[in-house]
């Protein structure tokens, strides 16, 4: 196992804390912020990011948080496949990780909630409206705007030199509240495969007051749509650099 998977699962760990806890802030009955709207939940997962992207970074991983970005790092030939599997791997555990720690933070909370939906929607995403063929896409086009302006970021934070860590986690951090104000609406933007999967696994094992279905018959949309929409990405970056 390569020493940057622990990076990569405590900095997961730390998006999905902070990101979902933002979702359970706003969704749940009685929480302080019930109520707040899609603009704090935006704004909640792009300071996610840029903490999870730090806390990687400084335990020497990439940062990567998703196996999307992961996918695309190994089309551009910057990951090895073994690593990523590790990778992968390491992010989903985090995320399922995560996921748990909202579950125990917010644990007096999903008994006051009585809808199994908002509930659901604190760990994994769903759409607004159900349809699989634009619901895919979607998740492909978002994450291809992840990807391809994730490098971007990457490129504009190393001019003059090597990029700092910080400068590029703020850079991601714009760019994922950008996202999830222009192009969140249909199916909540998950464009990370462990971002979705590994909360639904916890919201199917872990014994939530007041949980409905797990949804997995949708389950499959953000992970093969974001894995799609990095590969499309990282082609169209090599292409035109």
């Amino acid at each position: 196992m390569p020493a940057t998977a622990l990076g990569e699962f405590l900095g997961t760990a730390v998006l999905l804390l902070l990101g979902n806890g933002v979702v359970a802030n706003v969704l749940l009955t009685r929480a302080k912020g019930h109520g707040s709207g899609w603009l704090v939940i935006t704004a909640g997962w792009a300071f996610a990011v840029f903490f999870g992207v730090l806390v990687a970074s400084a335990l020497g991983a990439p940062g990567e948080l998703n196996p999307a970005a992961t996918i695309a790092n190994v089309v551009l030939g910057t990951r090895t496949p073994g690593d990523a599997l590790w990778h992968v791997a390491a992010q989903v555990a985090g995320a399922f990780t995560g996921a748990t720690l909202v579950w125990l933070q917010y644990l007096p909370h999903w008994r006051e909630t009585g809808d199994p939906e908002a509930i659901r929607g604190v760990f994994c995403t769903a759409p607004a409206i159900r349809a699989p063929l634009p619901n895919l896409l979607s998740e492909v086009i978002a994450t291809a705007v992840l990807v391809f302006g994730a490098n971007a970021a990457v490129q504009a934070a190393s001019a003059g030199g090597a990029p700092t860590a910080p400068v590029t986690a703020a850079l991601v951090l714009a760019l994922v509240w950008g996202i999830g104000l222009s192009l969140g609406g249909p199916t909540g933007y998950a464009i990370n495969p462990a971002r979705d999967l590994g909360p639904r696994l916890a919201h199917a094992v872990l014994p939530v007051a007041n949980k409905g279905s797990s949804d997995w018959g949708y389950g499959w949309i953000p992970v093969v749509g974001p894995c799609a929409g990095a590969v499309v990405a990282a082609l169209l970056w090599q292409s035109v650099r």
